[in-house]
């Protein structure tokens, strides 16, 4: 992996003040306190074991790395954890302690936090508005419900939209469709608020250029498009009740596995929640998860423990057949159709699979073919390849699990970088119009490969 050159690491994190506070519309998010300054520290850990064992030991290690370096989120308590674990941590950028307010502006599909984000409440909105325009186009989906909602704390229905020109059998939960299909979808780890706003543009970009733009229009007319624009929906209201400071919340909101109050408040390393991406029944277990109910890549206490993670499996196996064998080593079958993109922040990169292995997928070939024409898409930036040749490896990954279990082609893009003012989990808004120029093309190709991926 090339050299990156970092004037400001999670430049867009620092950039915003955490803070405790809620909503006016949302009911109060039990989550741990955030007290005191939050550390950005960088952690020589080379590719490999020592990489690893970062992960294994619960620290928040970030979707980044500086040549040999790794960088962890953390309180100032964090630097001894790490020397105790063996590591160097040299503080690499300070993060500003809590504020003492929090709100979010507007109302209904008009409500956002952090200078234009929407809240959860506004992109279900939105799904039923664009419904409401485009009833030709556009069948919202109720495919699930979030954990809160399973315990009558709130919490919310788990949404898609399919979008298509609708004909015969068009959008329904069979995998035996008529049209191919390309899944989105967006804040499966929560604090990365770049994504569900990729999610709401692309919705637009489809269903307000049909008739319009010819490209839009002849893709629309031969494939479904189904967009998740918030995959962990009580993980963004924690997320959003920070108002003008979004509170740093990945995983979703069962604290029923760990203590309700994580032990260390100050530490982003004691978060309630499990790991949505760490829950899949993909290699769960294996390397780049943990089993504290603390941890950021906490993974459950079993695979697919999760509503979200089992509402996920459940629309996928509704949407695609099942087309490679049990095996690892099986392929899938070369006349395969579709193709899932879950959005990360922020790496400048095109994941795919195997992510809990450096050994090759038995698609490779292919899967690696189309993941260098989506980097070239987006910039001479962006970077391909599997996780554990970029990052770091990681069972219980939806990855592994979609491409795993019904051999439909996944990728994983980790959109924006480090460096510069649009850097981080938290750049500010107007740098949306940035990423949604490279993520534009990507997600347009994509849709067109969902027909034949695999080229049988």
């Amino acid at each position: 992996m090339r050299q990156r050159e970092l004037s400001l690491v999670l430049a867009g994190v620092a950039s915003a003040v955490l803070l405790v506070g809620t909503s006016t519309a949302e009911p109060p998010a039990p989550v741990a306190a955030q007290e005191g300054p939050t550390y950005v520290y960088r952690v020589p850990a080379p590719l490999g074991q020592k990489a690893q064992d970062l992960l294994a030991r619960g620290f928040d290690v970030l979707e980044q790395r500086d040549g040999d370096d790794l960088f962890v989120l953390g309180s100032k308590d964090t630097h001894t954890r790490l020397t105790e674990a063996g590591y160097t941590g040299a503080v690499e950028s300070v993060m500003a302690p809590p504020s003492s307010t929090a709100k979010t502006q507007g109302h209904g599909i008009n409500e956002t936090y952090y200078g234009g984000y929407r809240t959860v409440k506004a992109h279900h909105a939105h799904l039923d508005q664009v419904a409401g325009r485009y009833p030709r186009l556009a069948t919202v989906v109720d495919y699930g419900d979030s954990w809160r909602k399973t315990q009558g704390a709130g919490g919310y229905d788990l949404k898609a939209v399919c979008i298509t020109r609708s004909g015969p059998g068009d959008c329904r939960l069979n995998p035996d469709s008529r049209k191919p299909r390309l899944v989105v979808s967006g804040q499966i780890h929560a604090r990365e608020i770049t994504t569900g706003d990729m999610a709401w543009r692309w919705i637009d970009h489809l269903t307000q250029g049909y008739g319009k733009d010819r490209e839009v229009t002849s893709l629309l007319d031969t494939t479904e498009v189904w967009v998740v624009p918030i995959a962990n929906p009580d993980g963004v209201q924690i997320v959003q009740s920070g108002g003008d400071s979004p509170k740093l919340q990945r995983k979703n909101a069962n604290h029923t596995n760990g203590p309700r109050q994580c032990p260390t408040t100050e530490d982003p390393n004691a978060q309630i929640g499990i790991d949505v991406n760490r829950n899949f029944d993909a290699q769960w277990g294996d390397n780049g998860t943990s089993s504290d109910p603390c941890h950021q890549v906490y993974r459950g206490p079993n695979p697919d423990s999760e509503v979200e993670t089992r509402a996920l499996e459940k629309l996928f196996r509704g949407l695609f057949p099942d087309t490679r064998g049990p095996a690892l080593t099986d392929p899938a079958d070369p006349k395969t159709r579709g193709m899932v993109i879950t959005m990360h922040s922020a790496l400048n990169v095109v994941l795919l699979p195997w992510g809990y292995t450096t050994t090759p997928s038995p698609n490779d070939g292919p899967l690696r073919a189309m993941a260098k024409d989506m980097a070239q898409l987006a910039g001479a930036d962006w970077e391909y390849g599997q996780p554990g040749e970029l990052l770091y490896t990681a069972g219980g990954s939806i990855d592994d699990w979609v491409y795993g279990e019904l051999g439909v082609p996944h990728y994983t893009w980790e959109i924006g970088n480090w460096q510069g003012d649009c850097a981080g989990f938290l750049p500010a808004y107007p740098c949306q119009d940035g990423h949604w120029a490279k993520v534009r093309p990507m997600l347009t190709y994509a849709a067109k490969k969902a027909a034949n991926p695999y080229g049988g």
